[in-house]
């Protein structure tokens, strides 16, 4: 028999889950208003979360950028970067996800558990030996390291994740598509492909804001101002040499944050879905 919640207890727990909501966003809402106060007021009212006299000045100001170079250059640094990296992530991943749950080959268990190895390593012990690496092909300075590599599947996390919710599919899909000739390549692009949309769709949005938001990476091989992403253009407005502007630091900021809040928006029903999904097993 279904037990009914007490009113008090429904209201008890919605208090408590709009406090803790409130708190996480609180710093991200001082953010966003400070943004539009003027500079000299930032910190004096930093308690005082809404404006009394509101300004555009940050915006201006932080947009013109550094260098002869305005903020849009990086900003579309940031997006070739991500999209660019993302489709390699999600293409690699999905072929390798494919081929570990539905082919058979020797070796298979060992390269399973090398893939499932690379999510248990932090990114820091490889750090001197990839920087290494990357330096003897003469990369350093370009692109090619925050690229290239997720074309190779490097991530083993979008890995299992694709994995699982393949696992989801009946493979009598799989033995159609066989006994009507289809390799394969043609198996996974015509069948399997369409069917993992909602995991590639959840693999995609986080891909994008992790990459997004990279800012180690572009500090070890990124050496000239123009190819900076947003992650490292930030830290020009905090030079301890020139001196610091908080609110163009703050504006800018703000700006950064907008499209990976628009793709969660937009993508939010299906990063659910794929969520969900993939914790399923059929």
């Amino acid at each position: 028999m279904k037990t009914e919640r007490k009113p008090w207890k429904e209201v008890l727990y919605h208090i408590l889950v709009a406090a803790g909501a409130l708190i996480m966003v609180y710093p991200l809402l001082w953010m966003v208003f400070s943004s539009f106060k003027p500079v000299d007021t930032i910190l004096p009212t930093a308690k005082q979360l809404i404006p009394t006299e509101w300004t555009l000045r940050n915006y201006i100001q932080g947009w013109k950028g550094f260098m002869g170079y305005t903020f849009g250059t990086f900003f579309l640094n940031s997006f070739f970067i991500s999209l660019t990296s993302t489709f390699g992530t999600l293409l690699s991943s999905s072929l390798v996800a494919y081929a570990l749950q539905r082919l058979q080959f020797k070796g298979k268990k060992i390269l399973f558990g090398l893939v499932l190895s690379t999510m248990m390593l932090p990114a820091q012990i490889l750090m001197i030996p990839q920087f290494m690496w990357y330096r003897h092909l003469n990369w350093v300075g370009t692109y090619f390291p925050m690229i290239l590599p997720y074309f190779f599947a490097i991530q083993g996390f979008f890995v299992y994740l694709i994995m699982n919710f393949i696992d989801g599919i009946p493979k009598d899909l799989d033995e159609a598509a066989k006994i009507d000739g289809c390799s394969y390549y043609v198996t996974f692009f015509r069948i399997i492909l369409p069917l993992i949309v909602p995991a590639l769709v959840t693999s995609a949005i986080f891909s994008f804001i992790w990459r997004w938001d990279d800012y180690l990476s572009a500090l070890l091989y990124v050496n000239r101002a123009s190819m900076r992403p947003i992650s490292l253009a930030l830290q020009l407005f905090n030079d301890p040499s020139s001196g610091s502007d908080i609110g163009s630091t703050l504006a800018m900021s703000t700006l950064s944050i907008v499209p990976a809040t628009v793709l969660f928006l937009i993508f939010q029903k299906s990063l659910v879905e794929g969520i969900a999904s993939t914790g399923i097993k059929g």
